[in-house]
């Protein structure tokens, strides 16, 4: 019998009943630091968009700035799969960790793991373990899985990534996997990620907008060495650096920043703040 993994953040990041779900990613799309309306899919959208970076805090927190990426994800047509890629912040499980089978349960319903595509990711890629110990309590992967199926019903696979270990080499050689896997698919990968924690307003946009800069020129080593030289606390670094990578192969340009907010900018308190930001990555 198939796995099904239960949310472990569903009515605490999230609302935990599937009518107050909606209603929460509603106004996320509805709030002012939004798109200002809601999602439509658009049939006949280009599916240009490579991936996107989100932020994974509670939704009253950084919502609004994950519906902006969501959002340009809508107009931009349906994708079959969906790779989330997430950091492991319970330091449970491999350090690279996949899972292959199964499906993963919302208030929203259940999503079906992509097991072709993620069959294909473990092939090419002899870092990556079969685990399901490492998402098991992990909230970065989970928390993306509602808006897209608030956009997208239950009609797209995904497959789920953890990143405990996000060494340069390690993060690169995943970029170059996901290229060569997805490259001929209707595909797209989300990177949860939220950016620098607890330091003050001025503090968390100076090193924020230091970190987006190398994200928009998709300079993976001017991210390391920032990361590096500013001790950004920025959790998903390597699951944005792997998309970075797999971006430029697929002739992506440059990202764009959609939004960056702090917890700050919600609760008017600027003295301890984490920052969040929605960046998409599109083909020409």
């Amino acid at each position: 019998m198939a796995t099904v993994r239960r949310p472990i953040v569903a009515g605490q990041f999230y609302e935990g009943d599937a009518e107050a779900l909606k209603i929460q990613i509603e106004n996320c799309f509805l709030h002012k630091f939004g798109p200002g309306q809601l999602p439509k899919i658009d049939g006949n959208g280009s599916r240009k968009i490579v991936g996107l970076v989100c932020p994974h805090a509670g939704y009253v927190y950084s919502g609004a700035v994950a519906a902006k990426a969501y959002y340009e994800l809508a107009l931009d047509g349906r994708p079959d799969t969906v790779v989330v890629l997430g950091p492991n912040h319970t330091g449970h499980g491999s350090g690279l960790a996949i899972v292959n089978e199964g499906s993963w349960r919302t208030p929203l319903g259940n999503v079906e793991i992509d097991v072709e595509t993620a069959g294909r990711i473990v092939e090419e890629a002899g870092i990556i373990d079969v685990d399901n110990t490492a998402h098991r309590f992990e909230h970065s992967i989970e928390v993306q899985l509602p808006f897209l199926q608030y956009i997208y019903g239950n009609d797209f696979k995904f497959v789920p990534i953890s990143f405990l270990m996000q060494d340069l080499q390690s993060v690169v050689e995943i970029g170059q996997v996901l290229t060569n896997v997805l490259a001929d698919r209707n595909a797209v990968v989300i990177s949860s990620s939220d950016f620098t924690h607890y330091e003050s307003q001025a503090s968390v946009n100076k090193k924020d907008f230091a970190a987006l800069k190398a994200i928009e020129d998709l300079n993976v080593r001017q991210l390391y060495s920032i990361i590096e030289q500013q001790d950004l606390s920025v959790c998903g670094y390597g699951p944005i650096a792997a998309l970075m990578t797999l971006s430029k192969a697929l002739g992506v340009k440059n990202a764009v920043v959609l939004s960056h907010k702090t917890s700050g900018d919600i609760t008017e308190e600027f003295s301890s703040v984490v920052g969040y930001a929605a960046v998409v990555f599109k083909k020409p």
